[in-house]
């Protein structure tokens, strides 16, 4: 069936390879807030424990909302750890770091998510998609407020 919501396929296809690799790296990120929930020890466990645990949460929520929007744009969204590795911009861990390497790492994945959300900004902006700008908006003030507190963590 044909899509007529003002914006040309063409357009919408840009937005949606855009919007796979947010998704990768909000996946990516999310699996790895996960697994330092999971893995953290030390003097700050009970508060990095938690911590990570809400990060995790909102993380499994996001996923859901871009994986809709690239969905609302007719293309189908990626769904697997093959097509996720490729696209994601996120490191796996190597073993388990100790709790500041993980804040370190978790920083630097926030900052990711980021960067790879405001690289669909031009594309986006182009096409007068609002409600992408919306979604990208809203996703660029959480991991940014998200990668501030985390850097907080790590002041001496």
């Amino acid at each position: 069936m044909q899509i007529d919501i003002g914006i040309t396929e063409k357009d919408r296809k840009k937005i949606a390879e855009g919007l796979s690799k947010l998704l990768a790296d909000t996946y990516t990120l999310y699996l790895k807030t996960h697994n330092f929930h999971w893995n953290v020890t030390g003097p700050m466990f009970n508060t990095l424990h938690l911590m990570f645990e809400a990060q995790y949460n909102e993380l499994a929520l996001a996923v859901d909302l871009v994986a809709e929007r690239i969905r609302s744009l007719g293309f189908p969204a990626p769904g697997t750890y093959s097509e996720y590795a490729k696209l994601s911009s996120i490191p796996e861990p190597k073993g388990v770091p100790k709790a500041e390497k993980m804040i370190e790492e978790l920083v630097a994945g926030q900052e990711a998510v980021v960067r790879t959300a405001r690289a669909i900004f031009p594309v986006v902006d182009k096409a007068s998609d609002e409600a992408t700008a919306d979604l990208l908006t809203q996703r660029i003030q959480l991991h940014e407020k998200t990668a501030w507190m985390l850097r907080s963590l790590l002041e001496k």
